[in-house]
């Protein structure tokens, strides 16, 4: 796992420029640097040493020197890829997953990609065809980013290295806040930086000649609702998971450095570590967040599966006051605003990995996307139910059983859940039926806007862009697999492995691995019936029944609960930090010209008052703290250009 950067077109002393843009990103490769340059196009690298430690050097050429690549990532089948170009009479230099690439390029073209399992990105400059190749990994593990300047085409893996290059400014895209104040993320390859894009996952763009396509290589797909199911029979379909998420699992323990894995306590990261756990004979260890409130914690599980698996456990306790002393780092690291605060323990426990000595973690990210884990997927259910009999006041008492993390809704009336959930008036065939609520809710933090991103804004409506984006293939999936495209497509590589995943990890320098995102694995999830995924209200239940013999009973039978951090009330009470007030007050925020200064105070003084807010003032919070913080770190001034983009 690395980090890269490059330009594509004729540029004023290149080498110089790359090593700017280079030293930008070198969090996320503090082993080493490279560069390559031709009149045409160059590369920059740099490298964290994972495989093929001693001659895994990036950028790298083939032993023709017409094909160079810069890559950030793995490919986890390279061994067998490699096996298999040497049947075919070639000859490799080193030992490193990045020369399996350029011999596949060699013998395939830019369809190499289909063959590749693994999480990665590269630049692979074709100088034959004098051509660039940029592509991502079909579920945007990792990230790459580009933007145009003229005939010049430049791109990185971190959107810092790009405000290197001449002529490139960071600008607010008033679009993508928007997106993001509904959506939780930018809706791709749209970024929050005004003309900066990223490559979408499972996408090539090729650049030669002064011509961009983009094209994608896969895509999420799920059975047509009446067509016959792919797999009938219960106990062979949790054989088959068994024996693809072990595989996967399998293949992402291969490194020339030790593997760890996260564990929250939870099903999924148990599986995973269990998994890995058993691969391991020479001990394994485990790297947890600890949450001072009772609310949050769930070290009492985390301790019970390192019991059961006997690995070398460590955590780190996280408090309000922790968060809010790294809150800045995350978005600087994150580049863009948000509206959780749930990244910045994960940036406190890159950091402990670290230090721990190790690069590589395991983690269980991508289960509640592939085998319906999430509430959402339930309160989807259970409002679809309710809103078949509008009248009913027995079938709202169903929405108490979905968050037993949330005491309060049990105490509220049933004409309260069912508004409250959204079911009264709900349009069962919306293709966003499923997340409505969340949409909405997340919406009700536009109340905040000024008067001139309104009138920026006014028309456009983020939902409606995402309905637009869907395949036309959606209207004729099941209505979890809706759902479940909806999360998996947009929010988990817009917000979860970005926002959570690679920015806060390649913050220290630590590579996560992700089992559960394995395309085989993922595509056969895909096709299974969605009462094997969600079974009732028990979720994943399915990946339940393939793992059971693997956990204490006490871990296989939680129900899910979400990975939350403290928000709003990290930032408020004693001891609070001086960037808060600076952000919050009435002249960052008039200088910003996005949010209404005297809104913004209310809501600061309202948070204040009572540090367990709801969700909407608490994603309203967390989302003008971040914006602002992202102007400050981004601009340089907090003063920001709101114009339509």
């Amino acid at each position: 796992m690395c980090g890269f950067s490059g330009y594509f077109g004729t540029v004023r002393d290149g080498r110089a420029l790359l090593e700017r843009m280079t030293a930008a990103i070198a969090h996320r490769g503090p082993d080493e640097q490279g560069f390559f340059t031709t009149k045409a196009a160059g590369l920059g690298h740099a490298r964290l040493s994972i495989v093929g430690l001693g001659d895994g050097q990036q950028p790298m050429s083939d032993a023709t020197g017409d094909l160079t690549i810069a890559f950030n990532g793995e490919i986890f089948n390279y061994v067998e890829l490699r096996e298999q170009l040497r049947a075919k009479g070639r000859h490799f230099r080193t030992t490193s997953d990045t020369e399996v690439i350029l011999h596949l390029y060699d013998e395939m073209g830019e369809d190499c990609v289909s063959a590749l399992n693994g999480d990665f990105a590269f630049a692979l400059w074709d100088g034959r065809r004098r051509r660039m190749v940029l592509t991502r990994d079909r579920m945007g593990v990792r990230p790459l980013f580009y933007t145009r300047q003229g005939e010049r085409l430049y791109f990185a893996s971190e959107v810092k290295a790009l405000l290197q290059a001449p002529g490139v400014a960071a600008e607010i895209d008033p679009v993508a806040l928007d997106q993001i104040f509904t959506l939780w993320a930018p809706i791709a390859p749209r970024t929050p930086f005004r003309n900066i894009y990223e490559i979408e996952p499972a996408s090539l763009m090729i650049v030669q000649e002064g011509s961009v396509s983009t094209r994608p290589y896969w895509s999420l797909e799920y059975p047509d609702r009446d067509a016959p199911p792919r797999h009938g029979d219960e106990r062979a379909a949790a054989e088959e998971l068994r024996a693809l998420l072990t595989e996967a699992t399998r293949i992402r323990m291969r490194a020339d450095v030790p593997v760890g894995a996260y564990l929250s306590g939870g099903l999924d990261s148990s599986i995973t570590s269990a998994l890995a756990a058993g691969m391991a004979p020479g001990g394994f260890r485990t790297f947890s967040v600890t949450f001072d409130s009772a609310e949050h914690d769930e070290s009492p599980f985390q301790l019970e599966m390192a019991r059961a698996l006997g690995t070398h456990h460590s955590a780190v306790a996280c408090g309000e006051g922790d968060i809010a002393a790294v809150f800045p780092d995350v978005i600087r690291f994150t580049e863009r605003p948000i509206l959780r605060t749930a990244p910045a323990p994960l940036y406190k426990l890159s950091s402990l990995v670290r230090e721990a000595g190790f690069k590589v973690v395991l983690t269980g990210e991508g289960a509640d996307e592939v085998f319906a884990g999430y509430d959402i997927f339930k309160e989807a259910r259970v409002r679809r139910f309710c809103g078949r009999q509008p009248g009913s006041r027995i079938r709202p008492h169903l929405f108490r059983k979905l968050y037993p993390y949330l005491p309060g809704l049990r105490q509220q009336s049933a004409e309260y859940l069912f508004s409250f959930f959204g079911a009264s008036g709900a349009t069962l065939d919306d293709p966003l039926f499923s997340h409505r609520p969340r949409f909405d809710g997340t919406a009700a933090t536009k109340l905040f806007y000024s008067g001139d991103l309104r009138a920026t804004l006014s028309g456009y409506d983020a939902a409606e862009e995402l309905a637009a984006r869907l395949p036309e293939a959606f209207a004729r999936w099941h209505p979890l697999h809706q759902a479940q495209y909806l999360e998996a497509r947009f929010l988990l590589p817009g917000y979860i492995l970005s926002s959570q995943g690679d920015r806060m990890a390649m913050a220290h320098g630590i590579e996560g691995r992700f089992p559960f995102l394995d395309h085989h694995l993922v595509e056969f999830a895909a096709g299974l019936p969605p009462e094997m995924k969600l079974k009732g209200l028990v979720e994943k239940h399915i990946l339940r029944e393939a793992t059971k013999d693997l956990l204490p009973a006490a871990i296989g039978r939680r129900t899910k609960q979400p990975y939350r951090a403290p928000d709003s009330q990290s930032f408020v009470g004693p001891g609070t930090r001086d960037y808060v007030q600076s952000a919050l007050g009435d002249a960052a925020v008039s200088a910003g010209g996005l949010f209404n200064p005297k809104a913004v105070a209310k809501l600061h003084e309202k948070c204040s008052r009572q540090p367990a807010s709801g969700f909407r003032d608490n994603a309203a919070f967390v989302g003008i703290l971040s914006t602002q913080l992202w102007l400050t770190t981004f601009t340089g001034t907090g003063i920001c250009n709101a114009k339509a983009a």
